[in-house]
């Protein structure tokens, strides 16, 4: 493909590069997947208001998340496995994030350890928390964090049990893949990624083999959550940990307009708006049908983004009309790395910043600070 302007561009040469079990790891969601559709979906709903004669000169998309200021109000989300897209994974997204000005977040479930991304970049990034039953594994997690100048934590909480995703099920998902016959046939025909990973040591969960107790392999993302995610999380847990962090601390995972209520007063930072990319409860709403209400409800007590469903610069620029102080890309930037490598996520993010200072300067404005619902066309969009 020699000339990539979209986000759709990179998916499809993903698709292509990417060993099957681990692109569809990427690109796919729960049950019947209705979810996973509209976040995307429910974003072209949404029209934007064109306006003329007005001075385009002097744009800006520089903002701030959590106080941290950004390039553009977009930071790159926590994916497990993202080692797995591309050989050392999560050591290039870094690295992009890093030199284009974004926040980058570590997943607990990474291939690269918290060590190996703040070995190979500069800036300090975020790291993502799970709860599990083990809590001196948590403290444990949460000092390397520390150790390794971590700028934010960010607690997800809506994975407590794991979704079932079909196609991780009919693929037999592992880290690294089983040499069975249908997984070697596939990775006869990726060339590109085998060569990558014969070229690292990086091929299982980085931050978890050789760190929780007794494990010393972890082929299975899924008996490993069976076994340690705690299904009995509570506020008081949250509680907890942000005491023990002591840091900027960000929820993500809320949904609901009472959860957003308990995640104000909790003290945190910022709350995402977020269903984990439709790969949970399947039959939600998409995060950006949520959004609006929770906005409304919290929007001058806690700062409120967005995840779920963005593949564009106007997906970022509706997200910030409807109110979102920043967002968060996962699949978007996944898809540049199973493309591209380093250079394929550094032009998604180029691909989306475009996309937005195009459309912000179309809607008649300048500053990505001043968005907001007067750049939507009435009617259009969700309301709270």
């Amino acid at each position: 493909m020699s000339v990539i302007t979209s986000i759709e561009d990179l998916r499809v040469l993903a698709e292509r590069r990417v060993p099957r079990m681990f692109y569809d790891y990427a690109d796919s969601g729960s049950w019947t997947e209705s979810t996973y559709r509209a976040n995307s979906a429910d974003f072209q709903a949404i029209k934007l208001r064109q306006r003329v004669a007005v001075d385009m000169r002097n744009r800006s998309l520089h903002s701030q998340m959590a106080g941290q200021a950004v390039s553009m109000p977009v930071a790159l989300a926590p994916t497990g496995l993202t080692g797995m897209q591309h050989a050392d994974g999560e050591i290039l997204a870094a690295r992009a994030a890093e030199k284009f000005g974004v926040p980058f977040t570590l997943s607990t479930m990474s291939i690269c350890s918290i060590e190996d991304v703040a070995a190979h970049t500069t800036a300090p990034f975020w790291f993502q928390l799970y709860v599990m039953r083990d809590r001196a594994f948590i403290e444990a997690l949460i000092e390397r964090a520390r150790a390794a100048r971590c700028s934010a934590l960010v607690l997800t909480l809506d994975l407590q049990i794991l979704g079932q995703r079909h196609k991780d099920l009919k693929n037999g998902l592992s880290a690294p893949p089983k040499p069975t016959l249908r997984n070697i046939l596939n990775l006869l025909g990726k060339p590109r990624w085998c060569l990558g990973m014969l070229g690292t040591r990086r091929h299982g969960f980085g931050n978890i083999v050789g760190h929780a107790k007794g494990v010393g392999d972890l082929s299975s993302l899924s008996a490993w959550t069976a076994e340690q995610f705690d299904p009995a999380l509570s506020w008081n847990d949250v509680e907890w940990i942000k005491q023990r962090w002591g840091g900027k601390l960000i929820l993500k995972g809320i949904m609901d307009v009472e959860d957003a209520r308990l995640a104000a007063q909790s003290g945190a930072d910022a709350l995402i708006v977020s269903n984990h990319g439709g790969r949970q409860l399947d039959g939600a709403p998409s995060s950006i049908q949520a959004l609006p209400a929770i906005v409304e409800a919290v929007g001058k007590d806690i700062e409120v983004w967005l995840d779920s469903g963005i593949r564009s610069g106007q997906d970022v620029l509706k997200a910030l009309a409807l109110g979102a102080k920043g967002t968060m890309i996962g699949r978007a930037f996944l898809y540049g790395l199973g493309a591209m490598g380093e250079a394929g996520v550094t032009r998604a993010l180029e691909i989306i910043q475009r996309e937005l200072d195009l459309s912000m300067a179309f809607c008649g404005h300048t500053d990505i600070r001043q968005v907001d619902q007067r750049i939507l066309l009435p009617g259009s969009f969700p309301r709270a």
